[in-house]
């Protein structure tokens, strides 16, 4: 099969187009046919071979994967070729403490599809049957390729871990991302105030379309400045952030007493510095968040079928064009996803 694989860690260059002998799915296992898959900074990441992660090369990327079945293990029973499905990318045992109490990213064997085992850059994945979902019969192949990482991310970080509640007041952070405009879309579910980041007049008017109620400039405006002139220098309750460094000490300045910031990522750095005395003396809450349970995905899903919720897909290339769009995500070209397909 044709796939596309980091052969060394460097730049978008050592994505090369190769060969694969095709996944030979085990006893409970289902061979999907891979329609599209939606980047992430995880694949970045995993090119670059920083901040630990160093996968056997070479590697096929890809964590958010749409597709239809194309075959199915000696064991599974009750799904035929041909269904439209989505990819579950996090595989947990299924029976421990954690699992069971619904928390699969605690999970002491959890693994990423597309980090840990190969990935949907490719024409098929094999991966267990538990980890395969319906795809929203409303949504193409490219659409749907948007939902999984990046919702299953905002959705654990607001809902299980920073708790917002009606009338709070949240701020995100790089707002045009994939969890960016998923955070927004889930703030406004939960009946929030959301206050926006990003870099660019384009990728505000697209926020809000997306139902966000202030929108921030950051780079012609200081953010903290303008969440106090938003707030009546009330500031928030809560910041998502995925930015890290860059952004890292000003959010924390943002939270009123109280506040909750929830962490998800660091594309501009792991090393942030933080005062102590602020975190103790406001009150403030630091959440780090990853990923999220199977249960919760199938939760997601509903509610996009319902149109409460949508995908936010910014363009697709061919699989073959996967170094341009690692370059253009490099460079925060996009608004949402960027979708290959085979």
């Amino acid at each position: 099969m044709k796939a596309v694989a980091i052969q060394q860690h460097g730049g978008p260059e050592v994505l090369q187009v190769v060969e694969l002998p095709e996944p030979a799915p085990r006893a409970q296992d289902v061979l999907v046919r891979v329609k599209a898959v939606a980047l992430n900074h995880l694949d970045i990441w995993l090119r670059r071979g920083g901040s630990g992660l160093r996968p056997s090369l070479p590697h096929v990327p890809g964590s958010n994967v749409a597709g239809v079945v194309a075959s199915v293990g000696a064991e599974v029973k009750d799904l035929a070729p041909g269904t439209e499905v989505l990819v579950n990318p996090g595989l947990s045992c299924g029976h421990c403490e954690a699992c069971l109490a619904g928390d699969d990213p605690a999970c002491r064997g959890f693994q990423l599809v597309g980090e840990h085992l190969p990935g949907g850059y490719a024409e098929y994945v094999a991966v267990p049957r538990r980890n395969v979902v319906p795809k929203p019969a409303r949504l193409s192949f490219p659409e749907a390729a948007c939902l999984p990482l990046s919702f299953l991310t905002a959705w654990t970080m607001l809902v299980r871990r920073a708790q917002v509640k009606p009338g709070e007041w949240v701020l995100v952070q790089a707002a045009g991302s994939g969890v960016g405009s998923a955070a927004v879309q889930i703030c406004k579910l939960l009946g929030a105030t959301v206050i926006a980041t990003a870099s660019s007049a384009e990728k505000l008017a697209r926020l809000q379309e997306l139902g966000v109620d202030h929108l921030i400039n950051y780079a012609e405006q200081d953010f903290v400045t303008e969440v106090r002139r938003l707030t009546r220098r009330r500031m928030v309750d809560v910041v998502v952030e995925h930015t890290g460094a860059a952004t890292f000490e000003k959010s924390v300045a943002c939270l009123a007493g109280g506040g909750r910031m929830v962490l998800c990522g660091a594309t501009t750095g792991a090393e942030v510095k933080l005062d102590l005395r602020v975190l103790f003396s406001k009150r403030l809450s630091v959440l780090g968040s990853t990923l999220g349970s199977k249960g919760d995905l199938l939760h997601l899903l509903r509610l996009v079928e319902q149109g409460r919720l949508r995908p936010v897909l910014d363009r697709t290339l061919p699989l073959e064009e996967a170094a341009q769009a690692h370059q253009l995500m490099e460079q925060r070209a996009q608004f949402g996803h960027i979708v290959l397909t085979p």
